[in-house]
């Protein structure tokens, strides 16, 4: 797996995304041989470094799984870290095939940056993370407060939504970056952080006490993360979106990693055309016959990536909550493949 950074390019520069996404992007991907993903240069559990300079996490996760229905490899993706500010240049230029870094799906960004947003891979919403020894119990009892946020993120819209809603007044203290935001908050600079919940959960384990601060209970917003890709190239955009629920039907089906080659023996019709073996449902998507099987051989179903990454086997341990599969009582569901 290969880490690139290409030349920023300034937001103030857009180029026309129509024209550029008219050119197919599988094509592209095979004939370069690998899928360029915009990722998150540092946000443990979704998309960072390990000690090995691999990048790991449930984002990158995913274009791995792209890569594995794509071009049968799921190593076969090029990393690309960017922030939240260049992040969607990134997509619109085509300098990335697909963004999949910790973003929120909404209106304004579905409709107006010519992107599409392909499913939701988690659930999220934006928490508060203060200092244990100001005592603090609720984000009611933040007025006044000095809030650590990050720019050109929805956060910083929810912040002024819910102190305003609540007759609460606050101060921003507005960084570029996660790294900067937590070296602020831990510097004292502010009294509150204020990020999607997993992000804080992230950030709070980087402290060098992580017992310093505690994240408060209430979730202000809805923070559904997931990837995109550009508009005007439905074939990319279907491949992207059923990688996802690719992974979804498998946790629901019992079909693992582990077991997934005894499983192409099976009598069961759902299992069988997931993995190919009962018609050819990649064809549509100019794929081979057994894109799904490959994405569950070499990267798993969404339980195996949720659990490793941020779930029981994690550091985080992040309990599945609204993110379990629809027959467990959280609202993950994905369409059958038929």
């Amino acid at each position: 797996m290969k880490t690139v950074r290409w030349l920023s390019i300034s937001a103030c520069a857009l180029v026309p995304v129509f024209a550029l996404a008219n050119t197919l992007t599988l094509e592209k991907v095979q004939s370069r041989d690998s899928v360029r993903c915009g990722v998150n240069a540092a946000q443990p559990g979704f998309s960072s470094l390990d000690d090995g300079d691999q990048y790991r996490g449930l984002d990158t996760d995913v274009c791995r799984a792209v890569a594995a229905a794509a071009l049968g490899d799921a190593s076969k993706v090029d990393f690309v870290p960017l922030d939240s500010v260049e992040r969607f240049t990134a997509l619109q230029s085509g300098e990335v095939d697909l963004l999949s870094r910790t973003t929120t799906w909404s209106s304004s960004r579905d409709t107006t940056l010519g992107l599409q947003f392909t499913g939701v891979t988690y659930y999220d919403g934006q928490a508060f993370m203060v200092a244990s020894d100001l005592g603090v119990q609720s984000a009611e009892d933040l007025d006044g407060a000095a809030v650590c946020t990050q720019s050109g993120t929805t956060s910083e819209l929810n912040l002024s939504d819910y102190f305003r809603i609540n007759d609460m007044s606050y101060d921003a203290v507005v960084f570029d970056s996660p790294e900067q935001s937590i070296a602020g908050f831990e510097a004292g600079r502010c009294d509150v952080l204020s990020s999607d919940a997993s992000q804080l959960y992230a950030q709070r384990m980087q402290l060098a006490d992580p017992n310093m601060a505690v994240v408060l209970p209430e979730i202000i917003s809805k923070e559904p993360l997931g990837p995109a890709v550009r508009q005007g190239d439905d074939q990319w955009f279907n491949i992207v979106k059923w990688s996802l629920f690719a992974m979804l039907n498998a946790e629901e089906y019992g079909v693992t990693s582990e077991n997934v080659d005894e499983q192409r023996s099976t009598n069961n019709p759902d299992i069988a055309r997931l993995l190919g073996q009962d018609g050819n449902y990649g064809e549509g998507m100019g794929l081979n016959e057994d894109w799904a099987y490959q994405i569950i051989k070499q990267v798993g179903n969404y339980a195996e990536i949720y659990e490793r990454n941020v779930g029981a086997d994690s550091n985080f341990k992040i309990a599945r909550g609204l993110n379990a599969l629809w027959k467990d009582g959280g609202i993950q569901y994905a369409p059958p493949i038929r």
